[in-house]
């Protein structure tokens, strides 16, 4: 409980702060130019690669849930600058400057450096950096933490950054992969823009994501957790509209990377935020049938015994929440729970 607390208190600090300096309002205000001065897509299409099982193990999806960074940010936000600018099937080539006005460094929010001892966040960062400074070093981290992905046997690595004379990375010129990564041969798989079409191969994200600030205030296991509802939603159409769906926990751990309690936090919070909602129950018999039907990724073991049925959560993702401006609506139910969690607290002292 103490850990939640203080989690939940750091993040309203920051949220406060982001807000005081209007980091994510400026983001979002350029990811809005973006998108008016591009094709003005209503939704962003992701391959659903990104979340499946990478050679058997677990998906790449699970290897960006990272407590700091934005690497996970930074690929999503790439995929929407991608699509706003090119046509289905159109390969990708950047265009963006790292730093300044209009750059990739614009499209992101930061809170600046925070004082500890102090408990106050200092005017400039650390050694005379700017704003300006920590938000090109977040996107040279997560390009960093993006490339990191490959390996010997498949480069997973979501960037590509060349090399100059002297083996420091040429950040300007990186290059974006698509979803599966840089792959096995020498030629790397350069992204390239997906076609719409709504299968469960593709994960429609609207645009509303990105140009109200949800890709900049939600963490990153809140963002995976939510993106696995998208796609279950996709893959499992009917139920997701009927009973609504969960996930068993083997495969959520396996495939995804995301224990239990990440995964239950995740679920509350995008709740409480109104992305998803508890599901509306059916009766047992058109459940089993159903699940009969859509079974793959749902527990097996649904009947614990013939005496005691094991009822999962189950939600459904509703769009209509990221209409909301995100800071305004977190900010609200994040105070809310840091006071349920400041008199919890108060209440195992008395």
């Amino acid at each position: 409980m103490a850990d939640a607390r203080e989690s939940n208190e750091r993040r309203l600090r920051r949220l406060d702060q982001m807000d005081k300096n209007r980091s994510v309002e400026g983001a979002n205000r350029a990811l809005r130019n973006l998108w008016a001065e591009g094709r003005k897509p209503p939704y962003i299409v992701l391959r659903a690669n990104l979340l499946g099982p990478r050679d058997g193990g677990p998906s790449l999806l699970s290897r960006l849930v990272l407590p700091k960074g934005i690497a996970l940010r930074f690929y999503l936000v790439a995929a929407f600058e991608a699509q706003c600018r090119l046509g289905p099937e159109e390969k990708w080539t950047n265009v963006l400057p790292l730093s300044g006005p209009g750059s990739w460094s614009d499209l992101f929010a930061a809170d600046g450096a925070y004082d500890a001892k102090t408990g106050t966040y200092m005017p400039h960062t650390v050694n005379g950096r700017t704003a300006d400074d920590l938000r090109l070093r977040q996107v040279q981290g997560a390009l960093r933490t993006l490339e990191g992905l490959g390996s010997e046997q498949y480069d997973h690595a979501l960037v590509d950054i060349p090399r100059g004379k002297r083996e420091q990375r040429l950040y300007q010129s990186f290059r974006l992969m698509r979803e599966t990564g840089r792959g096995g041969t020498q030629s790397p798989k350069i992204y390239v823009a997906p076609r719409p079409h709504w299968r469960a191969a593709r994960i429609p994200i609207p645009a509303h994501f990105f140009l109200n600030g949800w890709a900049q205030v939600l963490n990153p296991s809140e963002v995976a957790t939510w993106l696995v509802f998208k796609w279950l939603s996709r893959w499992a159409e009917k139920n997701h509209r009927k009973s609504g769906v969960y996930l068993h926990g083997e495969r959520r751990t396996k495939m995804f990377g995301l224990r239990r309690d990440a995964w239950e936090d995740g679920c509350q919070r995008l709740r409480d935020f109104g992305l998803i909602r508890f599901a509306r129950t059916v009766s047992q018999a058109e459940d089993a049938r159903s699940l009969e039907a859509d079974n793959s990724y749902f527990s097996d073991e649904l009947v614990i015994s013939s005496r005691k049925r094991y009822e999962p959560y189950r939600y459904q993702v509703t769009d209509r929440g990221l209409e909301e401006n995100a800071v305004k609506v977190c900010k609200r139910e994040l105070t809310f729970r840091q006071q349920q969690l400041d008199q919890a607290a108060k209440h195992r002292g008395a």
